[in-house]
């Protein structure tokens, strides 16, 4: 038995067990976390809506229908005060997945910690706070990448004076595979945005305190169903930082250069299809981030089986958490060594990721960095993600229950109730005129003067932390800081990736564009496909790839990527004269979203052109946008693009189909 393979003398700690967890309000999502905390789990994950992570208050007209879908919504110190109500602060390690309004965020929790009487220095968790992957995936950016790159460095050096023990920043590399990231694409862009992180925030700390700071720097990975590939993904992740950190920066001291990550499994992997099989998914692709020990998550939290179906319960959630706790407590793998150093296999796959990673890294230097390469590296991801796909299309890559042994068993977790949450839409309203009271019951005078304390810190280039902090204090709400931010830095519209000339991957779609091609003959001109996400969701990978794949097949699209309000959608619609419209939302605020835009298309006098629908959306909601006028509604087990290319082609030329 060689050294590696003996038992430690004592058992290695658990890994955090956390949940990603908030909805509805406040006041729910405390339930459920202090629910959660008596059942094990032991650090706070939170979830934040998508008006919250845009930065915009619950009653602005773009949140309307996305107030506490896909997390909590938090406008203000009162909020935050209600979601850690009964939660020592101080004794938590609490994670919040926030990006482009971390600063604010943290400044609410900072601002919760000291009414509670905590010692703000002992304070424990991760703010996200990764702005470079909104660009390319997630798309919850508000500002620029320069200023928001300022911001993260702002929060970083805020933490290393005031809250030693808080992780500033977490590189999310969660989302690049998601978005389609090959294992060395996602290596390659996660480290290139540490990398950017680190040379900005040279210039804001004093160099003897740099070395810690690049000890606080940690990552939030996914793990993909290919475990072996991506357990060797995170022991190249962990021999690459040490290099990084080692050669560029000249870190010293081993314990700030190792590589600290938190993850959560892949949820793209998940199906709607016999959705049951998920748990053995999410088993697998845990132990790709448990099995080494030198290479082991300090925290893992796993989606919920039904993910793919709606908003998981309280009940599906406790079953995630459940799986950890077997595998780290009735198991005997923290017993021992890492089983894989010295393995000829491994090696060997961790040499090639990380050559791979290398030339991918280097190219981005060449190029100036993550931050001048987004759109190339938008365009790369959105490539891939097609790749991906086509393979799944083809049968090459087997996904169970989706394109091979279709035929099972109905399934008994998802009778009754279907098998998800459904959030009350009372609720919106509920946290509008909560937020209204709050307004009535400040002092006026107070939040004006330290907004605009922000905005003169802001326009200075001075670390906006402490004037945020007292923001807070003050009573100010979300969408008035992100207004100051937007003030300052202005807006931004991500890339798209999907250009408008056709890429060269057209084998397998002549039939289709000869159906185009013939369409658009008997239109008179080129088949107009406008394709539009409304709302504030942005999770844009189902929208490009439709864009993407109708292009290919010969269509004219209209594309302008995540954020587009319905009447921005129809204005489109018109101007571009669309003979289809397809609209693309995964926040589950499509019932809301779309009645806004098909009233719109009728007022518009374009009642006529048919409306497509895709997203995570449940039948019964499907039934009701049929209803509303709506011709097709697609989900996730609609994995054959060409057959919905073919469909639209009917759509436009109900003739067409059957010549």
């Amino acid at each position: 038995m060689t050294e590696a393979a003996s038992p430690s003398p004592s058992k290695d700690k658990p890994w955090l067990f956390r949940t990603y967890a908030g909805h509805s309000t406040a006041a729910k999502s405390n339930e459920l976390y202090r629910t959660n905390l008596s059942k094990g789990q032991t650090g706070l994950s939170v979830a934040f809506d998508l008006p919250t992570q845009t930065g915009y208050d619950s009653d602005h007209v773009l949140a309307r229908g996305e107030v506490g879908k896909v997390g909590v919504p938090i406008c203000h110190l009162g909020d935050m005060r209600a979601l850690f109500d009964q939660i020592p602060l101080e004794q938590m390690n609490t994670s919040m997945t926030i990006n482009a309004t971390a600063p604010w965020l943290l400044s609410l929790y900072i601002a919760v910690a000291e009414e509670q009487g905590a010692d703000v220095g002992q304070l424990q968790g991760t703010v996200q706070n990764d702005l470079i992957k909104e660009y390319l995936s997630r798309g919850t950016y508000i500002c620029p990448p320069k200023p928001s790159l300022a911001m993260i460095t702002d929060v970083a050096a805020y933490t290393r004076e005031h809250l030693p023990k808080w992780n500033p920043m977490n590189v999310c590399s969660y989302h690049l595979q998601e978005a389609g990231a090959t294992p060395q694409q996602e290596l390659a862009y996660a480290l290139a945005t540490g990398i950017a992180v680190l040379d900005d925030l040279k210039g804001k700390v004093p160099a003897d305190e740099f070395p810690a700071m690049v000890g606080r720097i940690s990552f939030f990975v996914n793990a993909g169903i290919r475990f072996v590939t991506e357990m060797c993904k995170m022991r190249a992740f962990t021999e690459l930082w040490d290099e990084i950190t080692r050669d560029r920066y000249g870190i010293e001291d081993e314990k700030f250069r190792r590589f600290r990550y938190g993850v959560q499994v892949n949820s793209l992997g998940l199906t709607e299809q016999q959705p049951e099989n998920n748990v053995y998914r999410i088993l697998l692709e845990t132990l790709a981030v448990t099995l080494s020990k030198n290479a082991r998550a300090r925290a893992v939290q796993l989606p919920a089986w039904n993910e793919a179906l709606g908003l998981p319960r309280p009940w599906d959630q406790q079953w995630s958490l459940r799986m950890q706790q077997i595998l780290a407590y009735e198991t005997d793998l923290l017993e021992y060594g890492d089983l894989f150093d010295g393995n000829p296999v491994i090696a060997a796959r961790v040499e090639e990721l990380k050559t791979g990673a290398r030339d991918e890294l280097k190219l981005l230097d060449d190029m100036g960095g993550a931050i001048a390469a987004i759109d190339y590296m938008k365009s790369r991801l959105v490539e891939s993600n097609a790749e991906r796909l086509n393979r799944v299309e083809a049968g090459e890559t087997v996904v169970v229950g989706v394109n091979r042994w279709q035929q099972g068993e109905a399934s008994p977790l998802t009778a009754g109730d279907g098998g998800i949450m459904v959030v009350d839409p009372a609720v919106e309203q509920d946290q509008i005129s909560r937020l209204e009271a709050w307004r009535g019951a400040r002092d006026e005078g107070a939040v004006e003067a330290a907004l605009a304390a922000l905005r003169v810190a802001a326009q200075k280039g001075e670390n906006i932390m402490p004037y945020s902090i007292a923001a807070a204090k003050a009573g100010a709400t979300t969408g008035e800081w992100a207004g100051v931010m937007r003030a300052v830095h202005g807006e931004y519209r991500g890339p798209t990736g999907v250009s408008s000339s056709p890429s060269n991957r057209t084998e397998g779609l002549e039939e289709i564009r000869e159906a185009v091609d013939a369409v658009s003959t008997r239109l008179g001109r080129r088949l107009k496909f406008v394709v539009g996400k409304p709302g504030l969701d942005g999770h844009s990978n189902g929208a490009e790839q439709i864009a993407f794949r109708a292009r290919d097949c010969g269509m004219d699209i209209t594309y302008e990527g995540i954020r587009m309000t319905p009447e921005q959608i129809v204005a489109k619609a018109v101007e571009d004269e669309a003979h289809v419209v397809g609209l693309s939302i995964l926040s589950g605020s499509h019932l809301p979203l779309i009645e806004e835009v098909m009233e719109r298309i009728r007022a518009a006098g374009l009642g006529h052109i048919p409306v497509i629908v895709g997203g995570i959306i449940p039948d019964e909601d499907a039934r009701r946008l049929l209803a509303m006028g709506v011709t097709r509604v697609y989900t996730p087990k609609d994995f054959q693009l060409n057959t919905i290319m073919m469909d639209i082609v009917a759509l436009v030329e109900p003739g067409a189909a059957a010549a």
